[in-house]
């Protein structure tokens, strides 16, 4: 018998799937290797380059000497730095020992869920989620509790319902807000309500995913870790990536209470130890700036947001909530399963708009959501004007 190192493989690799959105991203850029003219509106990232400003203290800190391993949890100024931003601009009380610095904030989401979550603990995830929760949940070898909220609830879960679903061996609630993929943003009566609910129970924890903050058109962002008697109950998941167009960078962090960073510390330096050192001195003059330029992306990205509002309001048989955060829009477009052979899901229309109208989108599925489909619109208005008409062309078919 030949050698097959598969064969070799932990069960745990098959959790990890490449997933949904880098599937439909590899599939258009496969399509435009070919000649064929595709917009894809797949991966969730600013089309905007950084700031120079940040770039050039990324090459001062090069350029000092600032190449070398940094401390797990980050250098001290960057975590003094980020306690202060969490006190003033989100009212949270944190110390910089509570704050880590990790190469990205999909490793600080890692870092929290498997130093929490352990055999049979469930997390309770509010669907429609982003893509890594539930599978890092797993990892962890906890049990994914799933709540949904449909368009009629405009995608928010409420805490009635999160009530009834805990049990003894609930451990952890996942909070994104401004969500990705819906866009849909919490209000402080909402928190308040969810937070009584945590409160009420001995042992639950929230993982707040807050990197879309600086991203929000309507209404007012709120931390629930600023609530009181949640600082102690919270993890607070934070970056640079989006707000700050350094998606590139790598450099998000997690804000918690001492004891449990420190074991968050424990599980980076076992997988990866700190942050790149120069790209947190980069991060300090982000955080140290005035939020001028992180003001102006955010303004095209709600021109933008105004732009498929308006090219989904004349879609018939296709619904569109509110889109007060992210950029993103998720529309149920169940209605139109069926009208056509070979389109009776949300991977197959996806397939489809994209191999004949040349627009990559991302099934809901990937999100815990089947009757929808995601599109991101950090692409530049023009691409987005043409993709926005090419799928109105395409449902107008159905």
């Amino acid at each position: 018998m030949s050698f097959d190192p598969a064969r070799l493989l932990s069960p745990r690799t098959a959790l990890a799937d490449e997933g949904a959105i880098i599937r439909m991203a590899q599939k258009s850029r496969d399509l435009r290797a070919k000649g064929r003219d595709v917009v894809s509106l797949t991966v969730g990232e600013p089309d905007f380059d950084t700031p120079a400003f940040i770039q050039h203290a990324a090459t001062k800190a090069m350029a000092e000497g600032f190449t070398h391993y940094s401390p797990v949890a980050g250098i001290p100024e960057l975590r003094v730095g980020i306690a202060q931003k969490l006190e003033t601009e989100n009212g949270i009380p944190m110390k910089p020992e509570g704050v880590v610095l990790a190469n990205g904030a999909k490793q600080a989401v890692a870092n929290a869920i498997l130093s929490l979550v352990d055999q049979g603990d469930e997390v309770i995830l509010l669907a429609p989620y982003w893509v890594s929760y539930e599978v890092t949940a797993r990892f962890a070898n906890g049990s994914p509790v799933v709540l949904k909220a449909g368009i009629e609830e405009n995608y928010k879960v409420p805490a009635a319902r999160i009530a009834a679903a805990l049990t003894p061996r609930s451990k952890l609630l996942v909070l994104n807000s401004p969500c990705n993929p819906t866009g849909a943003v919490w209000s402080k009566q909402e928190l308040e309500e969810i937070a009584d609910v945590v409160k009420s129970h001995p042992q639950l924890m929230v993982l707040a995913d807050e990197i879309y903050e600086y991203i929000l058109f309507d209404g007012t962002m709120h931390s629930i870790a600023a609530l009181p008697g949640m600082a102690e109950r919270t993890v607070t998941i934070n970056g640079f990536s989006k707000g700050f167009a350094m998606t590139g960078w790598r450099l998000g962090y997690s804000a918690c209470v001492e004891p449990l960073a420190k074991a968050m510390m424990r599980m980076q330096s076992t997988i990866s130890t700190g942050a790149n050192q120069f790209v947190q001195r980069a991060a300090l003059a982000a955080l140290a700036a005035p939020r001028t330029e992180v003001e102006e992306m955010r303004k095209r990205y709600q021109i933008r947001r105004d732009m498929v509002l308006k090219a989904f309001a004349g879609m018939n048989s296709v619904a569109l909530g509110p889109i007060p955060g992210t950029f993103y829009a998720f529309p149920d477009v169940s209605h139109l399963y069926g009208r056509k052979a070979g389109i009776d899901t949300a991977e197959q229309l996806c397939d489809w708009l994209l191999e004949e109208h040349g627009v990559a989108t991302v099934p809901g599925s990937a999100f815990g959501a089947p009757e929808s489909i995601r599109l991101s619109f950090a692409a530049g208005e023009t691409e987005l004007e043409k993709a926005l008409e090419r799928i109105k062309a395409a449902f107008a078919k159905l």
